[in-house]
């Protein structure tokens, strides 16, 4: 039978999409497949997303075994970082005065460097390989990346139509697709290009002489890959996913429950506290969905990693003209879902663009929306934990009188328990909120943290799971979320008089 390998090494994100349910073997970082080198093996292989670039995670092994594929003019596939590996060289010196250049394999002729796009888009299509063949219309999928200003000399396959670029309005063609001299290495920087274009994958299905009755092995065994990536929290992070005990199970109905973390302002570790919580109650046995307020999804990747979940089109909830779909939709496809609980991530501060004249425009508007429960956080390190506790208490009585149910506070990177502890009685005194907790700030040695400036998904989602293990209670926070309706949006009057009591 047909065997299509998908790599599933640190740093990748196999669980990101379905891609077209192809794979049937994984591909670990020694380059083996069930003990057997994966070129010896496999008749194609699928490289996804992730951290592979800046991770370093692809091993020498793996690396021989993807160029003798290539070689022996076997189908590659690569996907946003899967396609950077298979370029000449990657610059991921964001925020860097001068460029921070990393060696890829060489097999696509193209070079990246820092480009921002996270857009629902529409790529036009050039008949240069054997995917593209017989396709006159345009494609759908998604980007999310932090590196895709594509150039070289490679041939082109797809050119996306992006309404953003780099976190401003800029509506263009950018280079989003290519091939190599002998059309069988193909990269891209679309996300479910396989999934929701099925004449890509027949072309692909075509090109590998799979017959009907191949095709239906094919999605059996994809079946078993998709039961291997659930097994585990994470890839080999050693975190299995525990049996659903009594006081998890209880989360168990016939609808989601949602939560909002929200924050008093960006750099506060909205992201790193999400991430933790999602691979912490993935650990539990719950099932966890993730979405994000705005169009910056790529906050959700991390999380993703750890609980293997996809990233859907309701993924980013549409505020103004940003975002993928408007949020009462979302709540509509969300209570169709197996999901137990779904975290949302507000956006920058809760208030940021309430009072813009749009409607909705901020994390607080959907909130009031729908009677969405919230998690505040604010970090301490820039003000220290006084003037935290002073922030995250306006904040949280302007969100209570706006109508939003703040049900816990937390205080990020607390650098003394003691002065904490000191403001504990304040806070709650002044808001009424019982659950109050701390995260330590962290002392870390290596580079990857940051997601702004450079991120490795393995390093960043392990200690964000670790920590909020280690600081947070879980079962507390899981028992603050709600199942919610949507209701209605507030007008911009309604939302200025509220403002102003």
């Amino acid at each position: 039978m047909v065997k299509i390998g998908i790599t599933y090494v640190k740093g990748a994100v196999p669980g990101f999409e379905d891609f077209g349910n192809l794979p049937t073997d994984i591909v670990k970082s020694n380059g083996l497949v069930n003990g057997v080198k994966a070129n010896d093996e496999l008749d194609a292989l699928i490289i996804p997303g992730g951290t592979l670039i800046e991770s370093g995670d692809i091993s020498e092994d793996l690396k021989k075994e993807i160029v003798k594929m290539a070689q022996d003019q076997k189908p590659i596939i690569g996907i946003c970082a899967g396609f950077q590996l298979l370029g000449n060289q990657i610059d991921i010196g964001r925020k860097s005065e001068v460029p921070i250049i990393k060696e890829g394999l060489g097999l696509i002729d193209v070079n990246f460097s820092p480009l921002i796009t996270s857009d629902r888009v529409k790529a036009e299509v050039y008949n240069n390989s054997f995917i593209t063949e017989g396709i006159t219309e345009d494609i759908d999928g998604y980007h999310t990346h932090t590196y895709g200003n594509v150039v070289g000399d490679a041939k082109p396959l797809f050119y996306s139509k992006i309404q953003r670029m780099n976190y401003g309005d800029n509506e263009r063609k950018i280079f989003s697709g290519a091939v190599n001299d002998d059309g069988n290495v193909i990269g891209t920087m679309i996300h479910n290009l396989l999934d929701e274009n099925p004449k890509i994958v027949s072309n692909l299905l075509n090109y590998l002489d799979a017959d009907e009755k191949g095709i239906a092995k094919i999605h059996s065994r994809n079946e078993e890959v998709k039961r291997f990536l659930n097994h585990e929290v994470g890839i080999d992070a050693n975190y299995p996913i525990e049996k659903l005990s009594d006081e998890f199970l209880k989360m168990k109905d016939n609808e989601p429950k949602f939560l909002m973390i929200g924050s008093t302002g960006s750099d506060s570790g909205k992201t790193f506290i999400v991430t933790g919580l999602a691979g912490a109650l993935r650990r539990k046995g719950l099932k966890v969905g993730l979405l994000k307020v705005g169009p910056d999804v790529r906050d959700l990747i991390p999380g993703l990693y750890l609980t293997k979940g996809k990233m859907e089109e309701y993924s980013s909830i549409k505020i103004g003209h940003l975002g993928w779909m408007e949020f009462s939709e979302t709540i509509e496809k969300l209570k169709q879902s197996d999901y137990d609980i779904v975290l949302i991530e507000g956006v920058m501060s809760v208030f940021t663009g309430t009072l813009n004249e749009t409607v909705p425009y901020s994390a607080s508007e959907i909130a009031i929306s729908s009677n969405i429960p919230m998690i505040l956080v604010t970090g301490v390190n820039k003000g220290g934990i006084e003037t935290g506790a002073v922030d995250i208490v306006a904040h949280s009585k302007r969100l209570q009188k706006l109508g939003v149910d703040v049900k816990g506070i937390i205080l990020n990177k607390v650098y003394n328990e003691e002065i904490f502890n000191s403001t504990v009685d304040y806070i709650r005194k002044e808001t009424d909120v019982d659950y109050i907790e701390s995260v330590e700030k962290l002392k870390l040695k290596m580079r990857g943290t940051t997601p702004e400036i450079e991120i490795k998904y393995d390093i960043f989602s392990k200690t964000a799971l670790e920590t909020v293990e280690k600081n947070l209670d879980i079962k507390r926070i899981a028992s603050l979320a709600s199942k919610i309706s949507f209701n209605r949006y507030l007008t911009f009057d309604e939302i200025k008089n509220l403002w102003n009591k």
